[in-house]
């Protein structure tokens, strides 16, 4: 359940920021951006870049969300084994 609601929060922050980019707006960080995907939400900021076209040109983003979704599968396969 903590999985899936880091990941909605995830997809939501990176598309807002994708609005306030548009719109000229207070941008969200980047290190939110990162720690949300860190903390469970890799998979959501991964499909908010790729369906909202958002930070797909930063090599930070392309290669450190992927692996950050990795840690995600490893760390909850391992918490979901140990249970």
């Amino acid at each position: 359940m903590v999985y899936l609601l880091m990941n909605i929060i995830s997809y939501q922050v990176m598309a807002a920021d994708k609005v306030r980019a548009k719109k000229y707006r207070q941008r969200v960080p980047e290190r939110t951006l990162f720690t949300l995907a860190a903390l469970g939400g890799g998979l959501g900021s991964m499909l908010a870049m790729q369906r909202k076209r958002h930070k797909t040109k930063h090599w930070s983003f392309r290669l450190g969300m992927p692996l950050l979704f990795l840690v995600n599968v490893i760390v909850y396969g391992y918490l979901f084994q140990a249970v």
